[in-house]
């Protein structure tokens, strides 16, 4: 799988855009937040996007960070083992993306495995993670490990509720979108 050649043609371009969406910036703040969650369980990874990735590869690192989004002994990964054979690895992530998805990270922000294993599309496993941290944030339930600031809030619901009386004066306002009818009048109209 990971012994492709490069790409040419189309397939370069497309590749190149792919890689062109990849923060190092957000590289930088993903990788303190995931040594704060995980504490001493994780070492630091080499800089940059292969260093990132292959820190990532084997799937442990993921599967310590959204066991450590659970309450201790609660985790939804029960077994974390570093292996160098490449199904294993795989699983791995794959029981970690099961998990994303089931704390609450919908299945369209959640990036595929060879995403990751392969290092082809890193941005979208940036933004998978991302996702997750914003969601721990807004969970709320002191799980959250290290600065809030470092993700985008997600929005609240804030239901309302009015009143029948407020409902029917509703209707009989006309929207500005249906137009208005002030300052219309047929004078000066000739047949």
């Amino acid at each position: 799988m990971a012994n492709r050649g490069p790409s040419y043609g189309l397939s370069r371009e497309v590749q190149q855009k792919i890689d062109r969406q990849y923060d190092p910036e957000l590289e930088q703040i993903l990788v303190r937040w995931i040594l704060a969650q995980c504490g001493g369980d994780v070492a630091q990874p080499a800089p940059g996007r292969d260093g990132f990735q292959q820190w990532l590869k084997d799937g442990t690192v993921l599967c310590r960070l959204i066991n450590s989004l659970h309450p201790r002994g609660q985790g939804p990964v029960a077994k974390i083992q570093a292996s160098a054979m490449a199904f294993k690895q795989m699983e791995q992530i794959s029981q970690f993306l099961q998990a994303a998805e089931r704390y609450g990270i919908a299945a369209t922000d959640i990036f595929q495995t060879v995403d990751l294993w392969e290092g082809k599309n890193m941005a979208c496993v940036q933004r998978t993670l991302m996702n997750l941290g914003s969601l721990a944030v807004a969970k709320g339930d002191g799980l959250f490990v290290g600065d809030p600031n470092w993700f985008p809030k997600k929005s609240q619901e804030n239901r309302r509720v009015f009143s029948e009386d407020k409902l029917k004066e509703g209707q009989s306002v006309i929207g500005l979108q249906m137009g208005t009818n002030r300052g219309a009048s047929q004078a000066g109209m000739t047949g």
